[in-house]
């Protein structure tokens, strides 16, 4: 048996320019960080020859070829898998809420199924398969920084260049601005979840007409990234305030005026800053809140609160049973 860990992300500012259609103009960049709620993969060797998926749904069938969920499918074809495993996902968290579930799903199975053939795989390659499974294969219009944050981990600073390289980096900070940042960072259900790609496909084909506010959503990834190195964290509440002003009028569908409403009482309560993760349109609300004023800010909101802390490593093998 084998068992997978990957954390899910949230990104700072930068998202929307990780897809081909910006970065192909010049380059993107995200300043992203894992956390720690995570995508568990469970691949374990059947005792007959046939393959079993759990997931939302369980499915068993005879051939890989056959199992309909189309990730799942296509990674087993990568890995060249074709029968006698038993594969189960379980997360701390439901799809559709901006975490970056899907990628995480898709990085930790591959990493899955590279330990149960016995094979060392390096964050890098990780990552791009699961692009080249997610992006090339199944035409999902998603972006690519969802699958390079999952394998890494840790406070990352990414770039997407036009040749389709990707540039990794830490973010360097000191020890005590992670620990403010852990504190003052907060999470809020609002109770929607959407699909990504429905979001993405829209802003994809609204690349050219949002080019120039695209272009600062980019300039703000690098700015975060130095307002972490140097521990301001009143200058990174104004960075992604100024981001999700811009992400919200990128598409109609980014923001509802539930979110809106929300955003707005969290500000009057004292949140620096704050955006929706992910695509926008639900998900989790994550703010910038000194923890003094944290208390207004939960009254003000009514939203379940949702704990978290940031996560330095990137996908793990956690478990490796005795016949591996």
């Amino acid at each position: 048996m084998i068992i997978s860990r990957t954390p899910f992300r949230f990104s700072f500012a930068g998202g929307g320019t990780d897809l081909n259609s910006y970065y192909r103009l010049g380059y993107g960049q995200v300043t992203s960080t894992a956390i720690d709620k995570y995508m568990y993969i469970t691949v374990n060797r059947r005792f007959d020859s046939t393959l079993r998926v759990s997931y939302s749904k369980t499915e068993i069938v005879e051939r890989a070829d056959q199992v309909a969920h189309p990730i799942v499918r296509a990674a087993l074809a990568k890995l060249g898998i074709e029968s006698g495993v038993e594969i189960v996902s379980v997360a701390d968290i439901p799809a559709g809420t901006g975490l970056g579930s899907s990628s995480s799903f898709t990085v930790g199975l591959l990493h899955a199924f590279h330990a149960y053939k016995g094979e060392f795989v390096s964050a890098e390659r990780l990552a791009a398969e699961a692009c080249e499974i997610e992006i090339d294969e199944l035409r999902e219009p998603i972006g690519k920084q969802d699958q390079y944050i999952a394998a890494f981990g840790g406070l990352r600073s990414i770039r997407f260049n036009a040749d389709e390289t990707v540039d990794v980096e830490a973010v360097i900070c000191a020890r005590d601005t992670k620990l403010t940042l852990n504190r003052w960072l907060m999470a809020f259900y609002t109770g929607a979840t959407r699909r990504a790609a429905d979001i993405l496909q829209t802003h994809r084909a609204r690349t050219e007409v949002n080019r120039p506010r695209l272009d600062r959503m980019r300039a703000l990834a690098d700015e975060s990234a130095r307002a972490l190195a140097v521990g301001d964290l009143f200058r990174l509440g104004d960075v992604l305030h100024e981001g999700w002003m811009l992400k919200r009028g990128v598409t109609d569908d980014t923001t509802t005026d539930a979110i809106d409403r929300a955003y707005e009482a969290a500000r009057a309560a004292g949140a620096l800053g704050g955006k929706i993760a992910g695509a926008g349109g639900g998900g989790f609300l994550f703010l910038l809140v000194e923890p003094d004023k944290q208390p207004a800010v939960k009254k003000a909101l009514a939203l379940r609160e949702v704990s978290f802390g940031l996560e330095s490593q990137g996908s793990t093998i956690v478990y490796v049973g005795p016949e591996h």
